[in-house]
This record gives structure tokens, sequence and C-alpha cells, in this order.
């Protein structure tokens, strides 16, 4: 694998993390290094364990996250900095494939650091593949993206009141 793409998994639809997670199995099961950082979460995604068990290296905040919202100002500069963090191990971490999930929700609300993560991606190895998801990328992401798939959502069970299942949404 010479050339590493960029993939952007975008919109208000679900299937963002979901399609950028399948992309990492794939890539396990290929023999390939997966690293997924994910932003603004607090690490209790079904997901991980099972990508931790495959090989993957994973990085993510800490249990009872709060959303930046809710966040007092120290709060989000300590955040910010444990975000960036994140990104910095990543980048020391050898992978062929990167996801880095609600890239573009911390992007846009100033939570990871736009030149480090444009290093993460415009940057990044030779042969390194890298996934963004969010709802609303960066103009460079649009840009710079060899994929770009957005999500639109027509029907979703929470509008009828169905919760978040675990194993399904959780």
């Amino acid at each position: 694998m010479k050339q590493g793409l960029m993939h952007l998994y975008w919109g208000e639809g679900k299937g963002k993390t979901t399609a950028a997670m399948g992309l990492a199995l794939r890539a396990l099961g290929g023999g390939l290094r997966v690293t997924v950082v994910q932003f603004l979460k607090d690490g209790t995604s079904g997901e991980l364990d099972g990508l931790r068990r495959l090989g993957a290296t994973v990085l993510t905040g800490e249990p009872g996250l709060k959303f930046v919202f809710q966040m007092t100002p120290d709060e989000r500069a300590q955040t910010r900095a444990e975000q960036n963090a994140l990104l910095e191990r990543a980048l020391e971490t050898p992978c062929d494939l990167l996801v880095l999930d609600e890239a573009c929700a911390a992007w846009r609300l100033g939570m990871v650091d736009d030149l480090l993560l444009q290093k993460a991606v415009l940057h990044r190895p030779e042969g390194r593949e890298v996934v963004l998801t969010g709802r609303d990328p960066a103009p460079w992401m649009k840009l710079k993206a060899d994929y770009s798939t957005e999500m639109r959502c027509e029907r979703h069970p929470y509008d009828s009141g169905i919760s978040a299942r675990k194993g399904i949404e959780c």
C-alpha cells in the first residue's frame, strides 16, 4: 500500500463512526496497523474493546467527559490540551490507518489545534490512510478528501422514542 488516501464521513445522519470503525476492522483483518483517536468522546463506545482485542491502538477521553457547551473555560482549556495530547500520541504511533473520529467537531469547537490536525491529515507519512468523521467538516477537509461521503438521515428510531441500543448505536 504505497499511497494513503483521505476519507471523510460527514453530515447529520447516523453512520459516520460506524463506517470509520468498519474500515478499521477491515484494515485489521488485512494485517494493517490501526490507530483510532476519538475526540470529545468518553471511551465507552461499544466498538472500542473489540478493536483493542484485534490489535488497534485506541486513544480516547476518560469516562465522564462533559459536552463542550457544559464546560467551564478552564475545563475547555484542559480538554483541548488533552485532545491535542491524544493526537500527538497518535502521530508518534506507527500505523497504516489513522481514524480521527469526531475530528470535524473538535476542529469546529476549537478543541484541537488546527495546525496539529492539518499536520496529522495533510502531512501524514507516505502510505498512511486517514479517516475523519463529524457533522460539519472544515473547508480544507472537504477540499482535500479523496473519499467524501455525506450521511443524511431520512429516518431514525430515536424519533419514534427508541433509545440507543447497546451493540447497535452505542
